[in-house]
């Protein structure tokens, strides 16, 4: 069964609908829909609501931008990091198909873009689908990024010139399939890195997914055999972030859960965490945040100790009244060191209604989740915003090949609520795969309890 905001006696509201666009900001900007962006320094002005007790929330001003909506081109999965010697941004991206990955720099905190260009050159053993990933910075000019699960690609010089080389096999077997940035520890006094965390993921035995994590010394030219992490079972990508008490965390996106088994679109996967305290060593459990619906997530640790968390909502917000699907970017923020999350009070990046109804299935041809969103990245900008970056198919439409086309990304600039916001935690207290949970109303910013749905 569909929910919408009719069955569920939401608020009415009117949602504006052109051929052209079915990018709705909603609850941003009253509702509004963002026009054409052809500037590309031409921030919009936007809104970021936080959900409170009272019904409308707190409402921050932000910015945001669709960098590539006059590119009319795909443009898929951004990955976006901070080079501080340059105060220069740098995103990977994957562009046309077959995807092939590149990159492109903004010297002005991202409200211009440089042109994309290539990562891997113009031959003939790279024009097959490539898909760049993991995109991290190391300092001192130097950045790493994935491809596909086959090569890495190393750049010295702030991303201008790049060179590549075959990924270590899983030491465990069945491949080692990349998505999130490698974790950078430095010497405290020189700041010189001294070590590299990946994580990889494989099809596990049973039908799922298991994830894996290894380590490098040298700047990721050699690696260490594969630790494999028990209680990373039916997990597969693991983005990981050092918090400020020392310990590692780890978002993990985890498998379709029981209660959507049958289902074979992967948007039907969750969002949990581990902590290691142990230097990687032992982790514990995969505490659930989102049984499914939301996963890329993207970790970023403010100078407080609080630590940030974007992902996407693929799934779990409830259809518009005429019967569109909703999708979004959210963020959640936990201040105990990853322990625990004040899903309470998320924050409301960005939602949007997707612009066709109908098939919703991972099969060919025109599908309502094409729409949907791809990937977070976020970092943190020296005058205190927060930048994240997303992917979207808000205006897709089937090509000659009856691919989905055309795809962009898109920026959000943002801060942090600094008013206090109470301490409810209904939601947070609520059994991870409930509706209180995983279901939502982006047009109130209400949470959906399995009474109301009843």
């Amino acid at each position: 069964m569909a929910f919408n905001s009719a069955s569920l006696k939401a608020d009415n509201m009117t949602i504006l609908r052109r051929p052209w666009i079915h990018f709705l900001l909603a609850p941003l900007l009253t509702m509004t829909v963002l026009m054409s962006s052809a500037d590309a320094d031409d921030w919009k002005a936007h809104e970021v609501r936080q959900l409170v007790e009272q019904a409308d929330g707190v409402r921050l001003p932000a910015t945001l931008q669709i960098v590539t909506e006059d590119w009319n081109r795909v443009v898929a999965v951004p990955y976006i990091v901070y080079m501080p010697e340059k105060d220069r941004l740098l995103m990977l991206v994957s562009c046309d198909y077959p995807h092939r990955p590149m990159v492109l720099t903004s010297d002005d905190h991202g409200a211009s873009w440089s042109q994309p260009q290539p990562v891997l050159p113009d031959e003939p053993a790279h024009a097959r689908h490539l898909l760049g990933v993991s995109l991290t910075y190391l300092g001192d000019g130097q950045l790493l990024c994935g491809v596909e699960g086959k090569l890495r690609c190393r750049s010295v010089d702030y991303g201008q010139t790049w060179t590549s080389e075959p990924i270590p096999p899983n030491s465990h077997g069945g491949g080692w399939n990349q998505w999130d940035p490698y974790l950078v520890d430095r010497d405290a006094a020189t700041g010189k890195v001294t070590q590299l965390m990946e994580t990889g993921y494989r099809g596990s035995t049973d039908g799922g997914q298991e994830a894996f994590l290894r380590s490098s010394l040298d700047l990721g030219k050699s690696w260490n055999d594969a630790t494999r992490v028990p209680q990373w079972a039916e997990v597969s990508e693991v983005a990981l972030a050092r918090a400020a008490n020392g310990h590692i965390v780890a978002a993990c996106r985890t498998d379709i859960p029981p209660s959507k088994q049958g289902e074979t679109l992967d948007h039907f996967e969750g969002l949990g965490v581990s902590i290691s305290t142990d230097e990687g060593s032992t982790w514990s459990e995969v505490q659930k945040l989102f049984d499914w619906g939301r996963h890329h997530p993207s970790l970023v640790v403010m100078p407080t100790g609080e630590i940030v968390m974007t992902y996407v909502v693929r799934k779990g917000y409830i259809d518009t009244e005429d019967g569109f699907p909703q999708f979004g970017i959210e963020a959640i923020v936990s201040r105990d060191h990853g322990q625990t999350w004040d899903l309470d009070h998320r924050y409301l990046l960005h939602p949007w209604v997707g612009n066709r109804k109908g098939s919703n299935q991972s099969a060919p041809g025109p599908q309502a989740w094409w729409a949907s969103s791809q990937a977070t990245s976020a970092v943190l900008l020296p005058d205190g915003n927060l930048l994240t970056a997303f992917g979207t198919g808000y205006r897709s439409q089937p090509n000659a090949q009856g691919m989905s086309s055309p795809r962009d990304v898109g920026l959000i600039q943002w801060q942090l609520s600094k008013e206090p916001v109470g301490n409810s935690s209904q939601i947070r207290d609520a059994a991870p795969d409930s509706d209180l949970r995983n279901w939502l109303d982006p047009l109130t910013g209400s949470p959906i309890s399995t009474l109301e749905k009843k």
